[in-house]
């Protein structure tokens, strides 16, 4: 692995109009590609243009994909700057995503937690990555 390496996290849904717009309304990603029909799948790919990392969510009708099996599934995303940040949680509430508990307390010390509709989390952590 490098710094030139591209990360696509790819999970499957039965909700990907809702799941899409989650991440596209609320969360701000833009859509990268989307395909039908492709071996039975359908399929969206959503991010940042230019990033190395976007996400890309699946359905088909062969089987169910079902809700996340934990609280505690989460993509974080560390906002360090006060107004990126805050501007990121006021979007997420305009699009109508309210902030949920944290199962793990340390994600709420810094930073959001919401819900998508397949029960898997997003943070929006007001902090730096450590490096």
């Amino acid at each position: 692995m490098t710094a030139a390496t591209t990360l696509r996290v790819a999970r499957p849904t039965d909700q990907l109009a809702e799941v899409v717009r989650f991440y596209e309304i609320g969360l701000g990603f833009e859509r990268l590609a989307s395909f039908d029909d492709h071996d039975g799948f359908d399929g969206v790919m959503l991010g940042v243009p230019g990033a190395s990392y976007h996400l890309e969510f699946t359905t088909t009708r062969r089987h169910r994909a079902g809700r996340a099996p934990t609280q505690d599934h989460l993509l974080v995303f560390y906002l360090p700057d006060d107004r990126d940040w805050q501007h990121a949680v006021n979007r997420m509430i305009a699009a109508g995503y309210e902030p949920v508990a944290s199962f793990n307390p340390y994600w709420s010390h810094a930073g959001r937690t919401f819900e998508d509709p397949d029960g898997y989390r997003i943070v929006l952590q007001h902090a730096p990555w450590p490096d």
